[in-house]
């Protein structure tokens, strides 16, 4: 039976992601502004980006992380039970994993565009 290289490493890329998901929520619950979870999740992030994000999911992938940009701070005025914290650690720690993904994606569009041919 043949490995299929590139089923494995569409595998390692959705992983990475559901990791750093998991991360990003129960991080931001117990351990906002943490440095090492930080330096995690853009590794991940970076993983996700190369492995993971294929041409035709770039605008998906761009327009997810303007939109987790922008809306960062639409809960802050839930300052009720500290909601406000925990829900924008969590957003700041998704933000963190999507970002190099994001980069790495536009980058790739880019040079799609900008090399010569077609």
């Amino acid at each position: 039976m043949a490995i299929d290289k590139g089923r494995i490493v569409g595998l390692v890329g959705f992983w990475a992601f559901i990791v750093g998901l998991v991360i990003s929520v129960v991080a931001g619950l117990v351990l906002p502004g943490n440095g090492v979870v930080v330096l995690i999740l853009v590794i991940l992030g970076i993983i996700i980006g190369f492995l993971n994000i294929t041409p035709k999911e770039t605008q998906a992938l761009l327009l997810a992380a303007i939109a987790l940009i922008v809306v960062g701070n639409a809960f802050a005025p839930l300052k009720f039970l500290g909601i406000d914290a925990f829900i924008g650690g969590i957003l700041a720690y998704i933000t963190v994993l999507v970002a190099p993904a994001a980069v790495i994606a536009a980058i790739k569009t880019l040079w799609a565009i900008g090399k010569p041919g077609d």
